[in-house]
């Protein structure tokens, strides 16, 4: 098991939950709100686990990947994404499931969700696979998906200060 392989299939299944909510006629209120429920609440967990396993680890090990000069400068970079991805999320709920509106701050919410899933992907995850070695990336990969186990229901969205918390975990 490989927690960036994790990540990644947790990205896959974001991509998805969007692709289904893309396909839901808005009229259908009942299938929308819970599909929004369970992508949201998802969002959330991914991003605490990333932010209590993964970013720190990758803060001692990474070198810099995909044009960010450090760990560092990757790190403070996904952790302003995922505040971003919770103000969005949030915007989702000003509004009635189905309306313009809400179609609107969905799109926003998956707008930025992928701008952060690309980025990851050719920076931290990368600048983690050449230089974690497999033993750590598996015992991190327990502790990741311990985390969304036992949090599938969701976490209370809290945003973090970019560059407290590459301080506190460097």
């Amino acid at each position: 098991m490989d927690i960036t392989q994790l990540i990644l299939d947790d990205h896959q299944e974001q991509r998805r939950l969007f692709a289904i909510l893309e396909q839901v006629e808005r009229t259908n209120g009942e299938a929308l709100a819970a599909i929004w429920s369970r992508l949201s609440a998802f969002l959330e967990v991914h991003a605490e686990a990333e932010e209590r396993h993964f970013y720190p680890t990758l803060l001692k090990v990474g070198t810099g990947a995909g044009g960010r000069p450090s760990a560092g400068a990757e790190t403070e970079h996904a952790i302003k994404d995922h505040n971003e991805i919770r103000a969005a999320v949030a915007q989702v709920a000003r509004h009635r499931v189905g309306s313009d509106g809400w179609l609107g701050a969905v799109a926003e919410a998956n707008k930025a969700n992928s701008d952060h899933m690309a980025e990851e992907e050719r920076e931290g995850l990368a600048d983690f696979r050449d230089n974690a070695d497999v033993q750590l990336r598996h015992d991190l990969a327990v502790a990741f998906a311990t985390f969304e186990a036992l949090h599938f229901e969701g976490v209370r969205p809290v945003d973090k200060d970019p560059k407290a918390y590459v301080e506190a975990n460097t």
